[in-house]
């Protein structure tokens, strides 16, 4: 008798789903409202036929506003270049979208909508989010408007190449259902809080679908709108990821055994000034470690821009230090 006492209470399937049925509806009605339907004309494509010039390309995707004074979430790719874009509030409405800025290499982008907004969602810190947590996305699958799925945190840190080249690091990858026309549209927490802009699936699988980090989009999203784009800094070196040997590695003490290779030189830019020579290895640059060209663009950030820098190298078996300064990419 005392141990039945002491048996815990049982969850029924009903209330464990009707307590995961209140968190996803919870989050819609919160967020849904701020969702809106982009439909995107004049995003210029290749020659048409027989050399008649360029041609035009309609497209839709999703965006979401961020701030109470119009200010618009979305992909790059979803508005980059387009000649006028159109948000649908949920309400029906129909109003047009400037550009402020986009980012290809995370990206992301900014519209403003001159009219109220009728509600916004604010960005989480995508960075407390966990592995198995529930996520739910809201967006316009092929035109579909308001349309929700919901799944869970799949994995994090995952990086994915963008458009322009770059890695975007830290992409969050879920289960939650995307098709085309969800890309701009919010990945949303339990708490209605977003936590990543949806940006990609891999075609062909199941449930592989992929979000950019709210940190990086309060980043990005920042900059937009005080200078139109981010700024990065340059050096102009062309350049490959190689592999250094575990003896070059053990012998200058280094993190990583990699590097880039210089293969070529742009001239009278900072790497040219600083007297970086072809066959160099750049290694580090000031306290950051270099393994990779993935790794020398994540350092070069606008905090290098006009500042004199430390570039670590290896030359002719030797290891070198020279002073740069990155300028404006």
């Amino acid at each position: 008798m005392i141990a039945a006492e002491l048996e815990p209470l049982a969850i029924s399937d009903g209330e464990a789903l009707d307590a995961y049925s209140r968190a996803v509806v919870d989050a819609v009605e919160r967020v849904g409202p701020a969702v809106v339907h982009l439909e995107v004309a004049g995003i210029p494509i290749a020659a048409g036929r027989r050399g008649r010039g360029p041609a035009e390309a309609v497209g839709t995707g999703s965006g979401f506003f961020f701030t109470p004074d119009g200010f618009l979430l979305t992909n790059s790719h979803v508005v980059h270049g387009a000649r006028e874009v159109r948000a649908t509030f949920v309400d029906g409405a129909t109003h047009v979208a400037y550009p402020v800025g986009d980012d290809p290499s995370t990206d992301l982008a900014v519209l403003k909508v001159d009219h109220a907004a009728p509600t916004f969602a604010a960005l989480g810190d995508s960075g407390r989010i966990r592995q198995g947590q529930l996520v739910v996305a809201i967006g316009n699958p092929l035109g579909f408007q308001a349309t929700v799925t919901a799944g869970v945190v799949s994995a994090l840190g995952r990086t994915m190449r963008s458009q322009s080249g770059r890695l975007i690091d830290g992409v969050i990858q879920t289960d939650a259902a995307l098709n085309p026309g969800n890309s701009g549209g919010p990945l949303v927490n339990a708490r209605a809080e977003v936590v990543g802009v949806n940006t990609a699936i891999i075609a062909g699988a199941q449930g592989i679908c992929f979000a950019v980090p709210a940190n990086t989009a309060q980043f990005v999203a920042s900059r937009l709108i005080r200078d139109g784009r981010v700024r990065r800094s340059y050096i102009g070196v062309i350049g490959q990821s190689i592999e250094l040997t575990r003896r070059h590695a053990q012998r200058f003490h280094l993190a990583v055994q990699g590097g880039v290779l210089v293969t070529d030189i742009a001239p009278d830019s900072p790497a040219a000034r600083a007297g970086l020579r072809p066959r160099d290895i750049i290694i580090g640059i000031d306290a950051g470690v270099v393994g990779s060209v993935d790794d020398l663009q994540r350092l070069l950030t606008e905090q290098f821009i006009g500042r004199d820098a430390e570039l670590s190298i290896l030359r002719s078996g030797s290891m070198h230090k020279l002073r740069i300064t990155p300028a404006e990419g």
